[in-house]
């Protein structure tokens, strides 16, 4: 669920920051940039983060990543990261949760007209990026049509959509929630998926959007400044329950 991957970043330190430990100062600033801000300080590091993370973390690199600090927001080679909600994801990488270690602090420069100073930093970081088949255990955040919204805590863009739950299902108009309708000797019982259950779900599919901004197109310019365009999750999951052991975790409790 968690890997950890390689980056460059190079990163402004300002003077009044000078007559601090440089590695403290370019962790918070890392994590500043990058990290998921779902906690209560808003720049988690890594003593914040579960032990799962300082223990079983395994070490995958899922790419390397550069950036420089002259374009804020934009990495080098072809990847971008963009705020979504309280999260920070990197495109094509997964989302950020914190910084991990500090592999190697390049020499720092001092440039015309700006005080502050600028070190390339070589880093691990900790990345949410759940591997295809991993089987993972949520919170239903909501039912619609479109199927059952998970949520992890951190992290809300898991959808399970109607042909992988367990079957035969249906959606309940009225209460808003899918219904398995499990089959017995005795008929068939309806089995609720309501909100704040814990569900467990198997990964089958990955989404990402590259969110960056653009510049309105001639079909868009036309349009109406009413119509405003639906935006879409940087990444998103697909999930599905429907195996023997998957779905409510009630519904499997053992006597």
């Amino acid at each position: 669920m968690f890997v950890l991957v390689e980056m460059v970043d190079t990163v402004r330190i300002p003077p009044w920051q000078f007559e601090r430990k440089l590695n403290d100062s370019i962790a918070e600033e890392l994590n500043k940039k990058l990290a998921n801000k779902s906690s209560s300080t808003g720049v988690p590091c890594l003593r914040q983060c579960p032990s799962a993370f300082k223990m079983g973390i395994p070490a995958l690199w899922r790419g390397r990543c550069e950036s420089q600090e002259r374009l804020p927001g934009e990495l080098g080679l072809g990847v971008t990261w963009r705020v979504h909600g309280h999260t920070q994801v990197v495109y094509n990488v997964g989302l950020c949760i914190c910084l991990f270690d500090i592999t190697k602090l390049e020499d720092a420069y001092v440039f015309p007209g700006d005080g502050a100073s600028h070190t390339k930093v070589h880093f691990r970081y900790v990345v949410f990026h759940p591997f295809l088949d991993e089987i993972l255990i949520g919170k239903i955040k909501g039912c619609s049509p479109e199927g059952v919204h998970v949520s992890l805590g951190f992290f809300d863009d898991i959808l399970i959509p109607p042909e992988s739950l367990q079957q035969p299902a249906k959606f309940d108009e009225a209460e808003q929630v899918w219904v398995w309708e499990y089959e017995t000797e005795e008929g068939a019982h309806d089995l609720y998926m309501d909100i704040g259950e814990e569900v467990r779900f198997r990964v089958v599919d990955e989404s990402f959007v590259d969110t960056s901004p653009t510049g309105p197109s001639s079909a868009e310019a036309t349009s109406s400044s009413e119509e405003l365009p639906k935006k879409a999750a940087p990444y998103t999951l697909m999930g599905s329950i429907s195996e023997p052991g998957l779905g409510l975790l009630s519904w499997w409790t053992s006597s």
